[in-house]
């Protein structure tokens, strides 16, 4: 159970104005299948009771959240089947988990509804601005908060809204840090990580990283995490030594986890831990290859990227396209652009239409590496024409 820092009232200056502003569109009820039984739910703890096994109501109890009024304040808000009952805090925040989860499941399968989540985060931190007015810490609501922002960022983040990614990210941090809640600090320090390199920051990059690693030293997947991230930094300006230390670092790290360390961070845990182990690391190598030339690097960034993709879940449709592309340009960086253009050709379509931000940059780097030296051969001429067929 987490340990609440104090009851007192947090800095007012927690709640100045958020990104965006409130609107209807895009709100309608998430899916009732999507609902999850318990918590944690999608790497989503209870936000008073932490990893405890929470149940959560069930979606027919509930009002559409996203389609009528949010949570007034105080600690009982209004908010249930419509009788105008008050309901137990911890019931909403139990409700408003459950909800955050059934977004992120339906993210999987469409395009995320940032406006869902921005607006459901916006009345969530009226919320805490009001419990923390009348003199009690809003230690749910910040906690919650915190996961919000962060699913909120990482969708302006596909899009490639950079600016509002980190303000998201920025407000998650502290929240999360006037609580106390480390694994949603290391976490959102993560995500920063990945919003400075699309920005073409490894120097940035690198101190967040070295951030992860800071925030707890005794837990063994955010040390893991760290050395994921700083391999990423250093492969990007180009020290091979620094990176290939931290991939073996994180290696031995992430066959180290233990049952506490898959408690709190499931993703890092079992077939999906070694998928994205294996997906950070490829990045690397690959990165590595561009920035060095280094065709050994470029077929252990193969191996690792293929690796990987074979992991890939069949919901997870957008990690399976960036893996491809990542994959054919890791094809191109080791010299055999033939393989690269098998490869990208079967996505091509679906990558194009995409407006995900890191598929898009996987794109462009792929293709900046077939226009080079080999622009003339016939198999990459083809290519540039697909692509162009792609786009109309």
């Amino acid at each position: 159970m987490p340990r609440r820092p104090g009851r007192f009232p947090a800095d007012p200056a927690l709640f100045t104005p958020l990104p965006g502003v409130d609107a209807p569109a895009g709100q309608g009820a998430p899916d009732s299948r999507m609902w999850p039984a318990r918590l944690p739910a999608e790497g989503l703890a209870c936000p008073l009771h932490g990893t405890a096994g929470c149940a959560v109501p069930d979606p027919g109890e509930l009002p559409a959240l996203l389609d009528g009024p949010g949570p007034a304040g105080g600690p009982a808000p209004s908010w249930g089947t419509g009788t105008g009952a008050a309901v137990a805090e911890a019931e909403l925040l139990h409700g408003l988990t459950a909800v955050l989860a059934c977004l992120i499941r339906e993210a999987f399968r469409h395009e995320g509804r940032v406006t869902a989540v921005e607006g459901l985060l916006r009345t969530l931190a009226r919320w805490a601005g009001e419990v923390n007015s009348a003199g009690r810490l809003p230690y749910g609501q910040l906690r919650l908060g915190a996961q919000y922002a962060q699913v909120a960022g990482r969708l302006r983040m596909e899009r490639g809204q950079i600016g509002v990614a980190m303000a998201w990210f920025g407000h998650g941090l502290r929240w999360a840090d006037a609580v106390q809640d480390a694994s949603a600090r290391a976490t959102l320090l993560s995500d920063m990580c990945t919003l400075v390199r699309l920005d073409g920051d490894p120097s940035l990059m690198l101190g967040y990283a070295q951030g992860i690693g800071a925030v707890d030293a005794r837990r063994r997947w955010m040390a893991t995490l760290s050395d994921l991230y700083q391999a990423r930094g250093h492969a990007l300006s180009g020290d091979a030594a620094a990176c290939r230390r931290h991939i073996s670092l994180a290696r031995r790290g992430f066959a180290r986890l233990g049952q506490q360390d898959h408690l709190e961070a499931p993703w890092m845990a079992g077939a999906e831990g070694a998928m994205r182990v294996d997906s950070a690391i490829g990045g690397a190598l690959r990165d590595l290859a561009v920035a060095t030339g280094d065709r050994v690097a470029a077929r252990r960034a193969i191996d690792a990227t293929a690796r990987s993709r074979a992991q890939v879940p069949p919901q997870m449709r957008g990690a399976r396209l960036l893996l491809t592309l990542r994959l054919a340009d890791s094809w191109a960086c080791a010299g055999d652009p033939g393989a690269a253009v098998a490869l990208a050709s079967e996505v091509l379509p679906e990558a194009v239409r995409s407006r995900e931000s890191m598929v898009t940059a996987e794109l462009r780097g792929l293709h900046s590496r077939l226009t080079g030296p080999w622009a003339d051969l016939p198999e990459v001429r083809a290519y540039r024409e697909r692509l162009l067929d792609a786009g109309e």
